[in-house]
């Protein structure tokens, strides 16, 4: 299958640099729009506050009452890392304000698929709650609020994906991306949203006297931020100011040795020094462990490891959580492998392919948007990979759906929907990413109008792969020194990168490691002979790029993010190289 080609290397530009910070950060702060030093705080103080959430005084009016008189709450989460914090921070933090009666229910998506449906409703209905609350999902769950209100189950939604053109008829819909919403960030994860209304509750129940009464100190918001901090992560939502500080805050907390057991334990077979967690390990290690248990099993265990009282409880859980993902990990190969595959025969027979839909009756539905991920990074095209809905529905596909810049996921789906009655039956998410169910006798049908739209939609300037880099660093800032300074300048993630720089090197030498993976020495070429310097070795891994070994190169332009290297005697210098382009 052929890639997408060489991609472009563009630097950021970067309109002023900021003032009173190293020379390198002021240049890589002035490309993420950040005029401030001030916009760099992660005091708590900095965030942003509640007012202007939709609904949200509805919302604690309803859980302080239910909280008082000691009813019966039911969260009901998504089955990803976002839904699994969210649910573990509502219950934990509900306890710790003194209810008597909380517990959880998460679709099994292979049965009950996504969000509240009126089956989840049902199933909810045995536990005889009184109230549910929804988290990281319910915005598009109109039938199955109507079947709580037949069973006199009152609903709470608080969520945070794109609403369609009707709400459900909830008790109140909290939500920050609502057209009437006032609240002055649209990319609060789930985990993030559920925070803020757990907040409000707690000062309604502070000046109610609750807390007093019941001989319980005030719980201080900011113990359940390293579940915000892992759920926002691993989410991707753009890390705007507002989840920098939620991000930030909750990996102080990790770093600090205060994180919750379940997530000290997955940090443990993660294989992760809580004293140096990043958020990157957050999004790469923590996260994909977590969401393994809802694409191959039940969140269920996801949860009950977040809710661990000891370590030891939630030893054993993060040991199963990790061997689902290696389960996970072996599955997607296969998968990629074959979605390249049909890909590489739609291509050779002439087909046209800007909208790309693969499909393979063999698919596990749990992994199709890491297919659908892998092949949009080759390829750079929207994709939707599909698998077999299940039992529950032997006639349907679920598809997950990944977008480029450019073009906007669920409002193409929208427009097929509202194009062709009866193609879509379900569907929702977000710009880059999303998901939707379809009958399999449509599945043909669909790709060609998908293919053909994204063809129209897709703009000439997101056709090419783009790569935006922080320039070049100078020699001198190719250092253990700089490093550090760039790792603790985060935290980096969605909309606010890691910086990547650029440059010319000689390669001096190169092996394979760990069977994928390339191990280079590399030298600036500007400190060579010709430079009159003394020739400046330095490491570099390109990670899952082993093939590159037996290419004939002795120069490369290489995009790199800098890391410390703490192996040796002393700590060094690496490159982690993203981009290897050798030079003519």
């Amino acid at each position: 299958m052929n890639a997408a080609g060489t991609p472009q290397f563009v630097r950021r530009p970067v309109e002023r640099l900021l003032p009173g910070v190293h020379p390198v950060l002021g240049r890589v702060y002035g490309a993420r729009g950040v005029g401030s030093v001030a916009e760099l705080s992660h005091d708590l103080k900095s965030l942003l506050p509640p007012d202007g959430l939709p609904d949200l005084e509805k919302a604690t009016g309803r859980l302080l009452n239910a909280v008082v008189t000691g009813q019966r709450i039911l969260f009901v989460g998504d089955f990803d890392a976002d839904g699994a914090t969210s649910v573990a921070l509502g219950v934990s933090t509900l306890r710790r304000f003194g209810a008597e009666q909380v517990d959880f229910v998460v679709p099994n998506r292979f049965t009950y698929g996504y969000g509240l449906s009126p089956e989840i409703v049902d199933l909810a209905a045995t536990r005889s709650p009184d109230l549910i609350v929804t988290v990281d999902n319910g915005v598009a769950s109109i039938t199955g609020v109507e079947r709580a209100k037949e069973l006199g189950i009152d609903v709470i939604i608080t969520d945070h994906h794109l609403p369609g053109k009707e709400l459900p008829q909830a008790l109140a819909v909290v939500n920050p991306v609502l057209p009437e919403s006032r609240f002055h960030s649209h990319a609060l994860a789930g985990v993030g949203v559920i925070f803020y209304v757990l907040g409000r509750l707690r000062t309604a129940l502070a000046q109610a006297g609750w807390f007093e009464s019941k001989n319980i100190p005030v719980p201080n918001m900011a113990d359940g931020l390293d579940l915000v901090a892992l759920g926002t992560v691993a989410d991707v939502v753009p890390l705007d100011q507002n989840n920098r500080v939620l991000v930030a805050q909750g990996l102080a907390r990790i770093r600090a040795g205060r994180a919750r057991p379940g997530i000290q334990a997955l940090l443990q077979v993660s294989r992760r020094v809580a004293a140096k967690i990043t958020a990157a390990d957050l999004g790469f290690a923590i996260g994909p462990r977590l969401n393994a248990a809802g694409r191959l099993d039940d969140m269920t265990i996801g949860i009950r490891c977040l809710l661990a009282s000891t370590v030891e409880e939630a030893r054993s859980l993060a040991i199963a959580l990790d061997q689902l993902n290696r389960a996970r990990q072996e599955l997607e190969q296969t998968m990629v492998a074959d979605a390249e595959l049909i890909v590489s025969g739609q291509l050779a027979a002439g087909e046209s392919r800007d909208g790309i839909c693969v499909y393979d009756p063999g698919w596990h539905q749990g992994v199709v948007g890491i297919v659908a991920g892998r092949l949009k990074d080759r390829l750079h095209r929207p994709v939707i990979a599909f698998a077999e809905a299940g039992s529950t529905a032997p006639d349907e596909l679920k598809g997950s759906a990944r977008s480029v810049p450019g073009l906007h996921m669920r409002d193409l789906l929208d427009e097929i929907a509202t194009s062709h009655l009866g193609l879509l039956p379900r569907f929702g998410g977000h710009a880059m990413a999303a998901g939707l169910s379809l009958k399999r006798i449509h599945f043909k049908q669909f790709a060609t109008i998908f293919n053909r739209l994204v063809t129209t939609r897709l703009p000439a300037e997101s056709r090419d792969a783009v790569v935006y880099t922080d320039g070049v660093l100078g020699v001198d800032d190719i250092s253990v020194a700089t490093a550090d300074l760039l790792a603790g300048a985060g935290p980096w993630g969605q909309a606010f990168p890691e910086p990547l720089f650029e440059g010319e090197f000689d390669v001096i030498s190169r092996r394979v490691v760990g069977e994928h993976h390339l191990k280079l020495t590399v030298s600036p070429r500007d400190t060579g002979a010709s430079a009159g310097r003394r020739r400046r070795l330095i490491d570099a891994i390109a990670f899952r790029q082993a093939e590159r070994a037996v290419e004939p190169f002795a120069q490369a332009t290489l995009t790199y993010r800098l890391a410390r290297n703490d192996y040796g005697e002393a700590p060094t210098v690496q490159l982690v190289v993203e981009h290897l382009l050798p030079l003519a």
